[in-house]
């Protein structure tokens, strides 16, 4: 049976009450980097994304119509708000799956849903698996040694039971295990803090049903932007910008990146010619500039 294509939304966060970590006040900003593009659902299993390896691993499906932009200028509201204009541009009667891949900040989720009921839209928001796994290895350490094998079988064996849609019970799990082996409040806290993530999201982490209907679950394609597209050029060290013009090169490197640097450029060449030529003349007579 052919499966239904679905679109992915992703933005990038900015805390909006609060510095972002690593954000000193008049010295860094944070990007809100978004991206919209096209993908053909694609059906997997928790056991081979857990298992991934060359036995296991199936090509999976290529993205169109990939179309990506940033801004240091503008708020995490306004960037939301231009993906959900993109996305109904595209498909302004909602005949695909839309899926809108998230970090989890809160004050971010707080804005897609707002968004979304705002335009009478119908989505699956889902928490980046990458993200989960991030605190599954810093709760693996209250337990284990980074550099023995327990580690890493433990995070998978936890993983894959996220996968498979049980995340309260991976919660609840490690909560007993480190009262019963009475690991200190300080050294328990990465295990508090992750079951509180599981717990808080759980109504993102539905990944069983999401690998079912073919959703994509992590944010690879936002990562590898804001690799290349701000922290390679905006990023190098000693650089220092001024924010109108690191609005411009985010701009044209978000362009380029999308695929579209051919059409804009031939857009502004003849914009160019109308204001630095053809807007001087009248009837053949060269005007005076004002």
């Amino acid at each position: 049976m052919a499966l239904p294509e679905s679109f992915v939304l992703y933005i990038e966060h900015k805390l909006k009450s609060r510095l972002s970590p690593g954000e000193k006040a008049n010295r860094k900003r944070m990007a809100r980097v978004a991206s919209v593009y096209t993908t053909p659902c694609f059906e997997r299993t928790p056991e081979q994304i857990i298992r991934s390896n060359k036995a296991h691993n199936v090509k999976r499906p290529s993205i169109t119509n990939k179309r990506i932009w940033a801004s240091v200028e503008r708020s995490s509201e306004q960037v939301i708000q231009e993906a959900m204009e993109e996305a109904i541009r595209r498909d302004p009667d909602q005949q695909r799956d839309w899926v809108v891949l998230v970090d989890g900040e809160t004050s971010q989720l707080a804005s897609i849903e707002a968004e979304l009921k705002a335009q009478s839209l119908g989505a699956t928001v889902i928490v980046d698996f990458i993200h989960v796994l991030e605190y599954l290895w810093k709760a693996a350490r209250c337990f284990y040694s980074l550099d023995t094998d327990e580690i890493e079988q433990w995070v998978k064996g936890r993983g894959l039971k996220i996968l498979q849609g049980k995340c309260v019970d991976v919660a609840a799990g490690m909560r007993r295990r480190a009262t019963v082996e009475g690991l200190s409040q300080d050294r328990r806290k990465a295990v508090d803090t992750c079951a509180n993530y599981l717990q808080k999201y759980r109504d993102y982490l539905k990944y069983d049903r999401y690998l079912e209907k073919g959703y994509p679950i992590a944010t690879g394609v936002i990562e590898g932007a804001c690799r290349h597209l701000i922290n390679d050029r905006l990023g190098i060290t000693g650089a220092r910008w001024r924010l109108s013009s690191a609005e411009a090169i985010l701009k044209i490197r978000s362009i380029r990146s999308s695929g579209d640097f051919e059409a804009y450029w031939e857009f502004h060449k003849k914009n160019e010619r109308v204001r630095n030529h053809t807007s001087l003349y009248a009837k053949s007579q060269l005007l005076e500039a004002a």
